[in-house]
């Protein structure tokens, strides 16, 4: 995602980290060590990033391409087929859901039975033709931000909104196939938005056991790898997080941890001291939250490397799949 908007302003300060994080991920799940020694040895071929910590460039600082809503860049962006490698191109169409009643489905029998997820594809593919809308301002606890943005997209035009559908699609299937209840923010079958509060509102009527809002990255190129954004503790307004702020870490950490192996991509070069963790009290979706919900950052759209792979089918799935399996983890406890 951009770093542009309401839950896109780019990060203060950095601060400190609650105690050593470095080994944290793969601490948590086993199995993300052995898929992290792999990612070292063989380096770009497994599909990962940089490893070192070298710069804590936010994506919105000088010299991203990510465009704020309403900007001519940003009219520009409009869906266009992307580089997929699975032989059809990644959700087509925008007009209405791709499974209208997918999230109505029953669940099936599994291990996340009478469980209920939320799914937040970030942005909306139609966002670029609401600029009025979505620049208009909400109360996020902390202060106003605009509604929403239009996303990033790669130099080849896959836009952000296209891939967090899809991705999201992907996810569902896999939940519902381990029994969960799973509810999308949107699904392509609005026109716009919805704006951050509502987004968090919609996790909170659900009385969800958990919230992943999924995005990728508009920063520099050289930037690569994924993050896991944690909501900080906030207690202002109408925001008030220090309820979720262990469970949230909790689901965090175990997601970064599957996609290290799932995917092999590494933690973020840029962000997160290469913990693949990023802690923020700006961010209206966290802010706003009553129940354990955290964003993931898939990789950077605007660095060639990472570009192939988010316009990857097969990774696509992947990151599906290392998403998923955190967010089980996380429920089964």
């Amino acid at each position: 995602m951009s770093y542009v908007g309401p839950d896109f302003d780019p990060p203060g300060p950095r601060r400190s980290r609650r105690g050593p994080m470095t080994v944290a991920v793969a601490a948590l799940v086993p199995g993300a060590l052995v898929g992290w020694l792999v990612w070292q040895a063989v380096g770009d071929s497994g599909g990962g990033g940089s490893t070192s910590a070298t710069s804590t460039t936010s994506a919105g600082a000088p010299g991203a391409s990510s465009a704020a809503p309403g900007s001519a860049s940003a009219a520009a962006r409009t869906p266009s087929a992307s580089g997929t490698d699975d032989g059809k191109p990644p959700s087509s169409t925008f007009s209405g859901p791709a499974t209208p009643a997918a999230s109505d489905l029953p669940a099936a029998a599994g291990p996340l039975k009478g469980k209920v997820v939320v799914i937040d594809p970030g942005h909306n593919p139609g966002n670029f033709q609401h600029a009025a809308d979505i620049n208009r301002k909400v109360n996020i606890g902390t202060n106003w931000k605009e509604c929403d943005t239009t996303g990033t997209s790669t130099n080849a035009g896959y836009t952000e909104a296209r891939f967090t559908l899809d991705v999201a699609r992907r996810l569902r299937t896999l939940l519902q196939q381990e029994g969960a209840k799973v509810k999308f923010t949107q699904d392509g079958d609005r026109s716009w938005g919805p704006c951050v509060d509502e987004r968090a509102r919609i996790g909170n009527d659900a009385h969800a056991d958990a919230v992943v809002s999924i995005h990728a990255d508009g920063s520099a190129a050289g930037n690569r790898g994924f993050h896991v954004i944690l909501p900080a503790s906030v207690h202002s307004g109408g925001a008030d997080t220090r309820a979720i702020v262990a469970p949230s870490r909790d689901l965090g950490e175990r997601i970064a941890g599957n996609f290290v192996r799932d995917t092999g991509s590494a933690p973020s070069n840029y962000i997160g001291g290469g913990t693949g963790l990023d802690v923020r009290s700006d961010l209206g979706g966290l802010n706003l939250s009553t129940v354990p919900k955290v964003f993931i950052e898939c990789g950077n759209m605007r660095d060639s490397k990472d570009a192939a792979l988010l316009t990857s089918g097969a990774w696509r799935q992947k990151a599906a799949r290392g998403i998923s399996e955190g967010i089980v983890s996380f429920l089964r406890g």
